[in-house]
């Protein structure tokens, strides 16, 4: 997961200076020489470590901090702001065209990075906000990339444009334009051919697009684990064509964090998305707070609770909710609990968002976690109907017919049916999970 390392250690940093009451400026100038070395090791960018430890130093060691009545949790809370600056302070959206006018965005980065699944993500995203996308095929030289973008856009069900791989992609974005104007699409995102390495055809392809139509966005996609070497792609594309942002893929994976941390200071242009899984649904808005709250072990709970909107349908969670007050909860709606959470990303994705637990995921085996919510489902779908929708039923007979047809001792069926009980008794004591939160849906709770 994105970040653990460099979380791990600057919470071992925070936590010694929690642990002293009054700070001197040689303990400020330790720690920060400490969070220099975790930023470093991240793969962030020198001069932006450089830049970041001397901005939080000069706020770190002014009288306020220093004489405050806990000047451990004002440095964190220094190092929290700066982080955010680091990032670009404020959350940008990808610029469309105002009213009815079509936006025309050219998705352009190495082969690679996961350039063409991202145009597909981001024709999905714009199309739930009402946009009518259109994918153009420029990716000529790439075989399956034609056919890749044709199945992603299948998918999302957005209109797919290609004349196959016999045409200089100049030209099939012209002829683009005259069917996008045709067929009403008002938003058009085209996938541009990659190399392994930066090169002259490739930035000649681009400049000859961009010359040929006008293009409103030129959207940079770089592989976060690529850690400094995507900063220095940034910087060249940005250089040569001219970039309006950038969108980070494989930010679930294994990655430093270095990228993230530096792209915005390096080039001056911001991190509009965020690519954190291979599903099309995938692709989270990139807010500089929330991320700055993930690094530091914080948790994001903005964004979890979004993803639950997004994913749970709220009649269901209510219904479920009054099912819980009047004890009335069955293994049925474990099981739908089970399948929201898998909706929301499973049980790592929703852990690394909540405070206080999102640092201690990487301690867990959550493998381990995964397998066995996938045992607990197939008990309960070993269960006949009757047995699910009333649980009392469940005597030792039937936990053994249960267990043989799972393949598991009998005690694991009885461990899971006392974790049910206990679940039903801790969730009729809680009130709503997150109830009051979340805007317009303010009443919206979680039903596990």
């Amino acid at each position: 997961m994105a970040f653990d390392s460099l979380t791990d250690k600057l919470q071992n940093v925070f936590k010694k200076l929690r642990s002293k009451g009054r700070l001197t400026e040689e303990d400020v100038k330790l720690a920060l020489k400490e969070v220099k070395m975790a930023l470093l090791e991240a793969d962030v960018n020198f001069k932006v470590v450089k830049k970041f430890v001397k901005s939080v130093q000069e706020r770190a060691v002014g009288q306020d901090v220093m004489s405050g009545l806990n000047p451990g949790q004002m440095v964190i809370k220094i190092v929290n702001e700066e982080l955010i600056s680091l990032m670009g302070s404020e959350t940008t959206e990808i610029t469309l065209q105002p009213g009815k006018a079509t936006t025309v965005i050219m998705m352009v980065g190495l082969q690679g990075a996961g350039k063409t699944t991202t145009a597909a993500k981001l024709a999905g995203k714009f199309k739930q906000k009402g946009k009518k996308p259109l994918l153009v095929a420029c990716d000529v030289y790439r075989p399956a990339a034609i056919k890749q973008l044709q199945v992603n856009a299948e998918k999302v069900n957005v209109d797919m444009f290609t004349m196959g791989d016999n045409h200089k992609p100049v030209n099939i974005v012209k002829a683009a334009m005259e069917y996008a104007e045709k067929n009403g699409n008002n938003l058009i995102i085209i996938d541009t051919a990659g190399r392994l390495h930066i090169d002259e055809d490739m930035m000649q392809e681009l400049i000859e697009i961009r010359d040929a139509i006008e293009i409103h966005q030129t959207v940079l996609v770089v592989d976060a684990m690529t850690g400094q070497d995507a900063v220095n792609v940034a910087e060249t594309f940005n250089n040569r064509i001219g970039i309006d942002g950038v969108i980070l893929t494989k930010m679930d994976g294994d990655t430093r964090g270095g990228a993230a941390l530096s792209i915005k200071e390096v080039t001056g242009k911001p991190i509009f998305y965020a690519a954190t899984g291979e599903k099309l649904s995938d692709l989270e808005q990139f807010y500089p707070d929330r991320m700055a709250s993930r690094i530091l072990g914080m948790g994001d709970v903005m964004s979890l609770i979004e993803k639950a909107q997004a994913e749970i349908d709220e009649d269901k969670a209510k219904e479920m909710e009054q099912r819980f007050k009047k004890n009335q909860f069955d293994y049925n709606d474990y099981l739908e609990s089970m399948s929201q959470m898998k909706k929301m990303g499973g049980l790592s994705s929703l852990m690394s968002m909540m405070p206080g637990i999102g640092a201690q995921v990487k301690n867990l085996d959550m493998d381990q976690g995964e397998k066995a919510m996938a045992k607990t489902e197939a008990i309960i779908l070993s269960m006949t109907p009757k047995e699910r929708a009333n649980p009392d039923l469940l005597n030792p007979s039937r936990k053994r017919r249960i267990a043989q047809g799972v393949g598991v001792d009998i005690s694991e069926v009885n461990r899971f049916v006392k974790q049910f009980e206990q679940t039903k008794k801790m969730m009729k004591q809680l009130p709503g999970i997150m109830g009051g939160i979340g805007g317009k849906r303010g009443k919206f709770k979680l039903p596990f």
